[in-house]
C-alpha cells in the first residue's frame, strides 16, 4: 500500500499527526469545558463551539491567498504551526476569563488557517509529477489516516490529565457534575437530593457544604481541561520539529512562467485583495461582537454565507474561459459538503450531549476494554494479529499468532481485573471516529483496488455521493437509539416566578454506548468516502495558479458547514432528540440526490 509514494508524503503524515492531535483534543472537550468553566448553555457553548470551527476552516483563505501569491508554501505552514502553538498555550492557563478564552480559539483557527490548506496543496503537489499522479487517490487516503492516528490518542489523553488532576483535589469524575453544580449556584436546580447524591459519590464522603463543593467542582474540573490544552500545545512542539527537520523532502513551487504570467499574476493579486481583505475585515467585525456576546444566529450565519457567495462570485469572475468548468465542479462539491461537514461535526457537539446525558455512565467489563487506552490497545493489537494469521507469508503468520495470543492474553487480563461496573468518560467517545479510520483506512484502500483492477472504481464525486448517503444511515442509528428517551425540552419548566428550572436526565433514559459507537463506525466509512476523495478531487481539478486557494475553498465550505452546527445545539432543548436527527438524515440525502444529478459534469472536469 505504501510502494510508489514519495518521501514527502510522510513528512506531511507525521507533521499533521501533531497538529490533528491538537484539533481532536478540542473537538473532544472544547464544548464540555466552555459549559464547565462559564455555566454556558448547550446552545450558547454550540455557538461559539460552531464559531471556532468555522473560523479554522474559513482562515485557510488567507493562508491559501499567502502561499498563492508568494508560491512559498512551506514558510507558510511553518508560520502556521507557530501560531497555533501559541493559541493552544492561551488556552492552557487557568483560571482566563471567557473573552481570553476566545482570544485563544481564535489564534489556532488563525494559524490552522495558515497551515491545513497548505499542506494538502504541497501533498497535491507532491502528485503532479507524473511518476506518482496514478498514486494520488490512495496518497490522500493515507495522508487522512496520518490525521487520526494523532486524533485517537487526544481524547484519551485529555481525559486522563483531566481525571488526574480532579483525583489530586480528592475528587471523582462525573460529567453530569458541573451543569448541576452552575444550576446549584444559580438557584434554577428544581430537587437537590440528586446533586447531594452524586457530590457525595464524587467526594467519597457525605458533603456538608453544596455551595463550597460547587466551587471547587468546577474550578477542578475546569483546570484539568486546562491541563489538557496545554497537552495539545505540546503535540504542536513535535509537528514543529517535524516540518523543520524533513520539509526539503516537500517540493518547493517556483512562480507560474508563461505567456500570460503577467495578467495572472494581476488577477491573483485581485483575488487576494478582494478576499483577503474582506475576510479580514469580516472575521474581525464578526469576532469584535462575538466578544461582546450581542451577535445573533441569524447575523452571523449570513455574514458566514456571505463570505462563502463572494468567494464563489470573485472565483467566476478572474478564472479564465479554459478555467472555469473546473471552478464551476469544484464550487458545486463546496456546496454538498456544507451539509456534509453540519452533520458529520455534530460529533463534537450534539452527539457529545448526546454521550454526556444519554449513554450509561458506567459499564460492564467487556465493554470497559474500549474505554481504556491500555486495554484498547491490547485489543487492536490482538486483532491486528488474527489479520496477520491469514496473510500468505508464513512469518507474518507466525508473527501474527504470537501478537494474538500475547496481546489477547493482556486483553483478558484488562476484562478480569474490571470491575462489574466502570465509569466511562463521554469525552473518549471522540477516539472512536479516529480509530475506525485508522483501521479501515487500508481495507477501504484495497477494495477501491481492487475495484480499479476491474475498471469498476467509482470516480471521486461517485465516491463524495456515496458518502452523503451512508452518512445519512449513520444519523437513522442514533435516531432509532432516541426513539422512547426524554428530551431536554421535557426536562425543562418554569416555576410560579417564571423562572426556568429543570431535572436532570433520568438513568432510566440512558442507551448502552454501542448505539454511539455503531453511528461513529458509519459515519466514518461516509467520511473515507468523503472527505480524503474530496481533498483528492481538489487537487486534481483547481487550476494551477488556484491550489492553495481552491483547497482553502474547499476549507471555507467546510467552514460553512460549521457554522450551520448550532442548529444542532439551537434546537437540543426545543425538539424531540429523534426529530433533531431528522434534521441531518434529511439534509445528508437531499445533498446526494444533488450530487448525483450533476455527476457528469463533476467526472468530465477530472479528464
Amino acid at each position: 500500500m505504501l510502494k510508489g509514494h514519495p518521501k514527502g508524503l510522510f513528512v506531511a503524515f507525521f507533521s499533521n499527526m501533531g497538529e490533528r492531535f491538537g484539533f481532536y483534543t478540542m473537538m473532544a472537550i472544547l464544548v464540555l469545558f466552555l459549559q464547565a468553566r462559564y455555566g454556558l448553555s448547550e446552545e450558547e457553548a454550540g455557538g461559539y463551539y460552531s464559531w471556532f470551527y468555522f473560523g479554522i476552516y474559513a482562515l485557510a483563505l488567507v493562508g491559501g491567498i499567502l502561499a498563492d501569491v508568494s508560491r512559498k508554501y512551506k514558510t507558510v505552514i511553518l508560520a502556521g504551526i507557530i501560531v497555533m502553538f501559541t493559541g493552544y498555550l492561551i488556552m492552557a492557563l487557568p483560571g482566563n476569563p471567557l473573552v481570553i478564552t476566545l482570544i485563544g480559539l481564535f489564534t489556532i483557527a488563525f494559524g490552522n488557517g495558515l497551515f491545513k490548506g497548505n499542506l494538502q496543496a504541497v501533498v497535491g503537489q507532491l502528485y503532479d509529477d507524473p511518476k506518482y499522479s496514478k498514486v494520488r487517490d490512495s496518497a490522500f487516503m493515507i495522508f487522512y489516516m496520518g490525521i487520526n492516528i494523532g486524533a485517537f490518542f487526544a481524547p484519551f489523553v485529555a481525559t486522563g490529565i483531566r481525571n488526574w488532576y480532579l483525583k489530586t483535589q480528592g475528587f471523582l469524575h462525573d460529567g453530569s457534575l458541573p451543569a448541576l453544580c452552575h444550576a446549584f449556584q444559580k438557584g434554577s436546580l428544581n430537587d437537590t437530593t440528586k446533586f447531594q447524591e452524586l457530590a457525595d459519590k464524587a467526594s467519597g464522603g457525605h458533603v456538608a457544604d453544596l455551595g463550597i463543593f460547587a466551587q471547587q467542582y468546577i474550578d477542578a474540573f475546569a483546570r484539568g481541561y486546562n491541563y489538557a490544552f496545554g497537552i495539545a500545545a505540546g503535540a504542536m512542539v513535535l509537528s514543529l520539529l517535524v516540518y523543520i527537520i524533513f520539509n526539503k523532502l516537500l517540493p518547493s513551487v517556483d512562480k507560474i512562467k508563461n505567456s500570460d504570467a503577467n495578467k495572472q499574476k494581476a488577477n491573483t493579486n485581485i483575488v487576494s485583495f478582494l478576499l483577503g481583505g474582506g475576510l479580514m475585515i469580516t472575521t474581525s467585525v464578526i469576532f469584535y461582537f462575538l466578544l461582546r456576546n450581542t451577535v445573533k444566529d441569524a447575523a452571523a450565519l449570513g455574514a458566514a454565507v456571505g463570505l462563502f457567495i463572494g468567494f464563489i462570485a470573485i472565483m467566476l469572475q478572474v478564472s479564465t474561459k479554459e478555467e472555469r468548468p473546473r471552478v464551476t465542479s469544484l464550487i458545486l462539491v463546496f456546496i454538498v459538503v456544507i451539509f456534509f461537514w453540519m452533520s458529520f461535526h455534530q460529533n463534537g457537539l450534539t452527539l457529545t450531549f448526546f454521550a454526556r446525558d444519554y449513554t450509561v455512565k458506567e459499564v460492564g467489563p467487556f465493554t470497559n476494554i474500549f474505554f481504556n487506552l491500555e486495554s484498547i490497545l491490547a485489543f487492536i493489537g490482538a486483532i491486528a494479529g488474527l489479520v496477520l494469521i491469514f496473510r500468505k507469508n508464513t512469518t507474518q503468520r507466525i508473527f501474527g499468532a504470537a501478537m494474538f495470543l500475547v496481546l489477547g492474553g493482556f486483553t483478558y487480563y484488562f476484562i478480569t481485573k474490571s470491575n462489574a461496573n466502570n465509569p466511562i468518560a463521554p469525552e473518549v467517545f471522540q477516539s472512536f471516529n479516529p480509530l475506525f479510520i485508522v483501521s479501515l483506512t487500508f481495507p477501504v484502500m484495497g477494495i477501491f483496488a481492487w475495484l480499479n483492477k476491474k475498471n469498476m472504481e467509482p470516480s471521486a464525486p461517485k465516491k463524495i455521493g456515496i458518502g452523503m448517503i451512508i452518512a445519512a444511515i449513520g444519523f437513522m442509528v442514533i435516531l432509532i437509539a432516541s426513539l422512547g428517551l426524554v428530551s431536554p425540552h421535557e426536562l425543562q419548566y418554569a416555576d410560579a416566578a417564571g423562572v426556568t428550572k429543570y431535572n436532570p436526565v433520568p438513568d432510566t433514559s440512558r442507551v448502552a454506548p454501542y448505539w454511539l459507537i455503531s453511528s461513529y463506525l458509519i459515519l466514518t466509512i461516509a467520511e473515507l468516502f468523503l472527505s480524503p476523495m474530496g481533498l483528492s478531487f481538489v487537487s486534481k481539478v483547481a487550476p494551477p495558479r488556484f491550489q492553495g486557494l481552491m483547497q482553502g475553498g474547499w476549507l471555507l465550505a467546510t467552514a460553512v458547514g460549521n457554522k450551520f452546527l448550532f442548529i444542532g445545539s439551537k434546537f437540543w432543548g426545543v425538539l424531540d432528540l429523534w426529530q433533531l436527527w431528522a434534521i441531518f438524515i434529511v439534509c445528508c440525502v437531499l445533498s446526494a440526490v444533488f450530487i448525483f444529478s450533476i455527476m457528469k459534469r463533476l467526472e468530465a472536469a477530472t479528464k
